[in-house]
């Protein structure tokens, strides 16, 4: 067996691998190290095939994926000013779920409490064996005199509903979706000092940087924005 069987991967398919690691496995002139060299190319090999199927079939759902009809609403503060609507979770996980049946793929979630915050993560799994996550950190929503149960089980509904979308690049039917709730939803310390660390770095004005999002201070970022401002910290940063 020449050394280059195990070196050139993007040479060999996954096929013709396995029959390899199978013939290495009953010859005794091929060495225990070099066997597992042969099992893990396998593992390489076998990982991005499977992250490119993901990909493809990605590509295919995403223009089966309905646009979804907004029927959360949200009351204008003081009962003054437009009102917000939004696409309910369980609208979106009614019409996303048999799509992703047809191709292959499954949603599902794991959630985690540390300190204040809500932890939910999302994760895209395809039959190929590839899966990719995200994880939104909440607060609890302790608005409009919620309980403490209410206030996880809103922020969690919050979190999936934007992991969902995260995942999938998912649209729904009118402005963009709740504005008004996520001013509720604020970031946690965490994301707050990331915020602190990209200004700091891109040499911004903190008070200036809390105008143009405005908010009064970056405590009162909300959730939804914190993505958008962080990325333009970074770019402001790498222009620097």
């Amino acid at each position: 067996m020449q050394e280059h069987d195990v070196e050139e991967e993007h040479l060999i398919g996954p096929g013709i691998l396995l029959q390899t690691i199978h013939a290495a496995i009953t010859d005794r002139a091929v060495s225990a190290a070099k066997l597992d060299k042969l099992v893990q190319l396998e593992e390489r090999l076998s990982a991005r095939e499977a992250k490119a199927e993901f990909a493809k079939a990605l590509a295919v759902m995403q223009t089966e994926l309905p646009v979804i009809e907004e029927r959360g609403v949200i009351e204008a503060r003081n009962g003054r000013g437009k009102r917000a609507s939004y696409a309910l979770w369980e609208d979106i996980n009614d019409a996303i779920k048999p799509v992703l049946a047809r191709h292959g793929f499954a949603l599902s979630f794991r959630t985690d409490r540390e300190k204040d915050e809500i932890i939910v993560i999302g994760i895209l799994r395809h039959e190929s064996g590839h899966s990719e996550e995200t994880v939104m950190r909440l607060p609890a929503d302790g608005s409009a005199g919620k309980n403490g149960v209410q206030a996880v089980g809103s922020s969690t509904s919050y979190g999936k509903r934007y992991a969902a979308a995260a995942l999938l690049n998912l649209t729904s039917r009118g402005e963009d979706d709740d504005g008004d709730a996520a001013c509720r939803v604020l970031i946690g310390d965490e994301q707050r000092a990331q915020l602190e660390r990209a200004l700091k770095k891109s040499g911004g004005n903190v008070r200036r940087f809390c105008r143009f999002l405005n908010v009064e201070r970056l405590a009162d970022v909300s959730a939804a924005d914190f993505e958008r401002a962080l990325r333009i910290l970074q770019t402001k940063g790498r222009a620097a």
